[in-house]
């Protein structure tokens, strides 16, 4: 098999997920709150919305380093300007936080969504890196930009 084609193959599939698992967490949201679930405790209330924001930020940053790629891919942009500081995966002080509630218990449904949405960060995480280490690794073997030498006299015009 063409080692090419089965990386956009990988890519696709790791796009479907993510754009699946967005479409689900964008579900989740919305039928929780035109359902107006049970109110919970104000504390599992808060708990609730900064994880539903930590959802939203893993997905938001997923998606926009999926994108970027696939515009490398289509040939939209180089590898090169892929890895430039704003189109690398962020929000990882965020997003790579788990569990920091306690023994407070969140909806399974919700509670389901962050694992994923975790476990899809922490691989596109280290696809970021991969991608980071080849540009470096290709920048490496290229020749040094070589200019012509400038010539310290000007030439006399005959």
């Amino acid at each position: 098999m063409n080692n090419g084609r089965a990386s956009v193959s990988f890519f696709d599939r790791t796009f479907d997920e993510a754009l699946n698992l967005l479409v689900e967490a964008r579900n989740y949201i919305a039928t929780r709150d035109r359902l107006g679930a049970s109110e919970p405790r104000p504390l599992i209330q808060l708990v609730m919305s900064c994880e539903t924001m930590r959802l939203t930020a893993r997905m938001t940053q997923i998606m926009a380093w999926l994108l970027v790629q696939k515009a490398v891919l289509a040939g939209e942009m180089t590898a090169a300007e892929a890895t430039r500081p704003e189109h690398r995966l962020g929000g990882r002080e965020v997003c790579t936080t788990r569990d920091s509630w306690g023994d407070l218990v969140l909806p399974p449904q919700l509670q389901d969504l962050l694992d994923r949405s975790f476990n899809l960060y922490t691989r596109i995480a280290r696809l970021d890196e991969m991608v980071d280490l080849r540009a470096e690794g290709e920048a490496a073997d290229q020749p040094p930009l070589s200019l012509p030498a400038r010539e310290s006299q000007p030439k006399s015009v005959d």
